[in-house]
């Protein structure tokens, strides 16, 4: 292999002879590009690196999720946040508990040459401490900037594995172990992988696909240096205002106030494309409510007599609206359950099982109260016996004195 004589890190065997499989699906690519975009247009120091689910089944490996991790640096060393890692993948394995996912790998940012030595601390603390046959997605940002027909996606996955060092002339040939020779080395092997879709996982990418043809770059507004009190003053101060010092501080200190972080423009953004999707709704349902109220009264009534003596004079012209509420309502067929009495029986116990951990947690609660009360009632009451004890005792003691 050529990569293997440019960087050291990558194995000089071929990627088919381990047999392992690895089968990518399309949320994980989704979770990834989103934390790359956020740490990009946010600024964010540190590294990109993220944990992957999934399942292993002999020789496939499944990616199903994936979630960011928080790094630290000692040394200039880039490493996982050791506590903060062990109790997110400890929520994150309870949520994905049904088929049950492990840590199966982690993603970061990576050349298209391969892996980097600056990755190696973080990889060999999960190899020893959580899955010692983790993988390494890498994805490249320099190929996602591609837009070929037919491209490949811009990832590669790697196994690790302890390889001798060998030279170069006798590389690919076996060879007996013997004292005295060079410890194995960490070398990363690229795998091949298919993508796998599930149900769900098809409409969250047609609404992705959906949301992206509606999508534009939305870039930051520079700022126009005026003169406070200016011509080209937009509040309209006079210019004999320049004058006045006061003045000037008071604009440059509101102009400092308008400035909005990325942050903030996101929530604007955000609420504004809720807003206006409330507003599309109220829209329709006040278009249904006026055509239904302009319909003659033989469609509301079901007496047809006008439509016999040939009095009707249509209010409305018949367009596609009742066709589309006839379609709407035979859809309504697909959405309800064909099984009403064992759905109703699910959901029921559905129901049961949230009020049931509702009581439990208010049980432990409760307890919790109980032997915090018993607790203060100890120490009181073994405060108040002390003193009795004292009192009784100085009791004892002042007579004896008295008798002296």
């Amino acid at each position: 292999m050529e990569l293997a004589s440019d960087n050291p890190l990558l194995s000089t065997q071929k990627a088919s002879d381990s047999g392992l499989q690895a089968v990518l699906h399309p949320l994980v690519l989704l979770t990834i590009s989103d934390y790359i975009t956020r740490h990009t247009l946010r600024e964010q120091p540190g590294p990109v690196v993220g944990a992957l689910l999934g399942q292993q089944n002999g020789r496939e490996v499944t990616i199903e999720h994936a979630f960011e991790c928080a790094t630290k640096t000692n040394d200039g060393e880039v490493t996982l946040d050791a506590d903060w890692f062990v109790q997110r993948l400890g929520q994150m394995k309870t949520i994905h508990s049904s088929p049950q996912l492990d840590l199966v790998g982690w993603y970061t940012l990576l050349p298209k040459t391969g892996p980097t030595p600056s990755l190696l601390p973080i990889h060999n603390y999960i190899l020893s401490e959580h899955n010692e046959s983790s993988l390494l997605l890498g994805f490249h940002p320099e190929e996602s900037v591609k837009h070929d027909a037919g491209s490949r996606l811009p990832i590669t996955i790697y196994e690790s594995n302890y390889e001798a060092e060998e030279p170069k002339n006798e590389q690919g040939e076996d060879k007996e172990m013997r004292d005295g020779e060079p410890p194995l080395k960490l070398r990363f092997r690229e795998l091949p992988y298919s993508v796998e879709t599930g149900e769900a996982e098809m409409i969250s990418m047609d609404f992705v696909a959906r949301g992206a043809g509606n999508a534009t770059a939305v870039e930051p507004r520079e700022q126009k240096k005026v003169m406070p009190g200016g011509f080209d003053d937009p509040k309209g101060k006079r210019k004999m205002d320049i004058m006045d010092p006061t003045l000037a501080d008071v604009d440059a200190a509101d102009d400092e106030l308008h400035v909005l972080s990325r942050e903030d423009e996101e929530m604007i953004a955000a609420l504004s494309a809720k807003a206006n999707s409330v507003k599309m709704l109220r829209a329709r349902i006040n278009l249904l409510a006026t055509y239904l109220e302009r319909l003659p009264p033989s469609h509301l009534t079901g007496d047809d007599t006008t439509m016999a003596t040939g009095d009707f004079e249509p209010t409305v012209p018949l367009n596609h609206v009742l066709r589309s509420l006839q379609a709407l309502v035979n859809r309504l067929s697909l959405v309800v359950p064909s099984a009403t009495e064992a759905y109703e029986q699910e959901m029921l116990r559905e129901a049961n099982d949230v009020h049931l951990m509702e009581l439990l947690n208010e049980v432990v609660q409760s307890a919790t109260a109980l032997r915090v009360v018993g607790k203060k009632f100890n120490i009181v009451e073994t405060s108040r016996t002390q003193n009795k004890k004292y009192v009784d005792d100085s009791k004892i003691m002042g007579g004896r004195f008295a008798e002296v």
